[in-house]
């Protein structure tokens, strides 16, 4: 499954949802190299899913631009490939038509689907599940479905929205762990949306953290770390401390010891702000919804 990167460009990126909304977030910068894995984290309310939903062609800027190898992002693709909280799963399906469904709907030959369809099923090591029906499996088993129909449309970038938000902590840490190894074993790039320090830690080269309101990038750093990351391990503890020190500081929260470093990452909560069109499954195989 041949796939490559993106080069991923950001200028001037603002939103507001209608002209007597606050913007959302105003002139927002940022590129990213071909295969890089970024995560965006900050407070409740300064726009990190409207940031993602925009780079999915999802949601309209109200000024500026996202480019990916200089096109430009205007509407769904199957080029950048979006994952949300909830895996949107069709129930009455069985597994491998879920993860086909982005094929089908491109036309492709019963034959080479049913290739790429195994290919993606075995990224996720559900194939012993590939013929039961969805409703069947467990929550992060629908997840790794949702994965494995976003992998099968060979994507230059995914996208995701806390997708492991709801999932208990080993199936997280399993889904973080192949996730990331994923990635950059096709090199395809990633950027995730978290409240979650550790699991920017875990999963990205370089953290973004976004303030304030109108929301903004106010500081990023580097996450230089051998593959592959495990949680207990110093250097990833020690990485862990710097980004919640990176957080607080652009946050204007007190300095480290100050409060309870928990009680700083319960306030790590998305913004809530609408996910327009999410509610088709269709989005996340980067199929344009059709207007009458």
């Amino acid at each position: 499954m041949p796939v490559r990167g993106v080069n991923v460009k950001i200028q001037d990126l603002t939103h507001r949802y209608s002209a007597r909304s606050p913007l959302t977030f105003e002139k927002v910068n940022l590129e990213a190299r071909h295969g890089e894995a970024l995560a965006i984290i900050g407070r409740s309310g300064c726009g990190k899913s409207t940031l993602l939903h925009i780079m999915a062609g999802l949601l309209r800027p109200t000024s500026g631009s996202v480019m990916l190898d200089n096109v430009l992002v205007e509407k769904p693709s199957p080029r950048w490939v979006m994952m949300f909280q909830a895996p949107h799963l069709f129930p009455w399906m069985r597994v491998s038509q879920n993860v086909g469904i982005g094929l089908h709907f491109a036309g492709w030959d019963d034959t080479k689907k049913r290739d790429r369809v195994a290919e993606a099923i075995d990224l996720v090591h559900l194939q012993e599940f590939a013929a039961n029906n969805v409703q069947d499996l467990s929550g992060g088993q629908q997840q790794r479905v949702a994965l494995a129909r976003s992998l099968v449309m060979e994507p230059e970038l995914l996208l995701l929205d806390e997708p492991f938000s709801a999932l208990d902590a080993f199936t997280r840490a399993a889904l973080q762990h192949d996730v990331r190894s994923i990635t950059k074993r096709l090199g395809f790039n990633l950027v995730i949306v978290t409240h979650d320090i550790d699991e920017a830690v875990l999963m990205a080269d370089r953290a973004l953290i976004m303030a304030g309101t109108p929301g903004k990038i106010y500081d990023e750093l580097e996450i230089d770390l051998p593959n592959p990351r495990e949680r207990q391990d110093p250097a990833v503890q020690a990485m862990r401390a710097r980004l919640m020190e990176a957080f607080n500081k652009a946050a204007g929260a007190p300095p480290p010891g100050a409060a309870d470093g928990n009680d700083s990452e319960a306030k790590l909560k998305e913004d809530g702000s609408p996910q327009r069109w999410a509610a088709s499954a269709n989005l996340s195989v980067g199929i344009e919804p059709k207007v009458k």
